[in-house]
């Protein structure tokens, strides 16, 4: 049996976070959640998600910023996606500028969410 997929969703809001962890826990996705910035590149180092899911709207430090330090600190293959609900333009455009390994707007569907998730996923599988 596979290896269920291991996302790390950080937000700062926590009812979406609240309500992301149900709605992928019930994809059979292993889920943990931070409901800060702060302290993201030692999480991903001991946990080793497949995928981070980054809100890019954060007090403390956006996801776009958090990105580029937890990268440095997470295993080969680790993929990072942009969060939020700015318009997917931007979105898209801001990805781009950080070197994301891609974006999903908040206002997708349950399914387009778990869709891109276990799409990258399996790339940091097949890289890591």
């Amino acid at each position: 049996m596979a290896e269920p997929l291991r996302v790390l969703v950080v937000d700062d809001d926590a009812l979406h976070l609240s309500m992301v962890q149900r709605l992928l826990g019930g994809y059979g996705i292993e889920v943990q959640t931070s409901s800060s910035a702060l302290g993201v590149s030692n999480t991903v180092r001991h946990n080793r998600p497949d995928v981070v899911l980054l809100d890019v709207n954060m007090a403390q430090l956006s996801g776009d910023r958090v990105l580029g330090v937890a990268r440095r600190h997470a295993p080969p293959g680790t993929q990072f996606l942009l969060y939020s609900a700015n318009d997917e333009s931007t979105l898209r455009n801001l990805a781009r500028d950080v070197e994301a390994d891609g974006w999903i707007s908040k206002s997708a569907d349950p399914e387009e969410l778990v869709r891109k998730l276990e799409e990258h996923g399996r790339r940091r599988k097949a890289q890591g």
